[in-house]
């Protein structure tokens, strides 16, 4: 199957260049400037994969990859940027990004990342790949010591950390990309797993364990 994909980046006309350019091998549902429109096409078309820039206004790539968390589990990220800084592939992988290639990749070696990124393969250009491999192998390996932090997921550790810091709903679901209706969920979520039972409590809760 075409896979379908939703195309990010802050220039209208190297998105119009990369549409041209791969043509009928992919279906381009979507198109964004910012991560917040990019957020919303993003969660309206379900693509198969996401096209993303890393250097965009308002947080970047990133920001897109922190708004979504693990919401859409079908879709994967294939950044697609100029910079091939070693910080930058590293921060978009550990974001969740599947795979980090550099805009001088020719019209079929994209396609063809786009197709195995579909696919749920990670894809990088030869040099990357090496940023990646290094940063992991360096990363020292965590054993849980907390089962009750291991019970929330990511994207409610993020919203953890925000409510004890004292943010409001609105505040959190601006620095996240999400719905107040969606923080107001996961608040809820992390206090029934930590059986807490207001925000006072979940602020000690966090700087016990010096989340904070």
């Amino acid at each position: 199957m075409t896979p379908r994909v939703v195309l990010v980046d802050d220039h209208a006309m190297f998105r119009a260049g990369v549409r041209a350019e791969l043509g009928t091998r992919v279906d381009i549902v979507g198109e964004a400037g910012d991560p917040a429109s990019a957020l919303e096409v993003i969660r309206a078309t379900r693509p198969d994969v996401v096209l993303l820039d890393v250097h965009m206004p308002d947080g970047g790539g990133l920001a897109v990859l922190n708004g979504l968390g693990a919401e859409l589990p079908d879709t994967h990220v294939l950044a697609l940027s100029v910079s091939d800084a070693a910080e930058d592939v590293i921060a978009l992988i550990r974001a969740g990004a599947r795979g980090y290639v550099t805009k001088t990749i020719s019209a079929d070696e994209l396609a063809a990342a786009v197709v195995r990124v579909a696919d749920g393969d990670a894809v990088f250009s030869p040099r990357l790949a090496g940023f990646v491999l290094d940063a992991f192998r360096e990363a020292p390996v965590m054993p849980s010591i907390d089962p009750e932090i291991d019970q929330l997921t990511p994207r409610e550790r993020e919203v953890l950390r925000l409510l004890a810091r004292g943010y409001a709903y609105k505040e959190i679901a601006a620095e996240l990309f999400i719905s107040i209706k969606t923080v107001e969920t996961h608040a809820s979520n992390v206090l029934r797993k930590l059986q807490l039972s207001n925000r006072h409590q979940l602020t000690r809760w966090a700087a016990d364990r010096r989340m904070l």
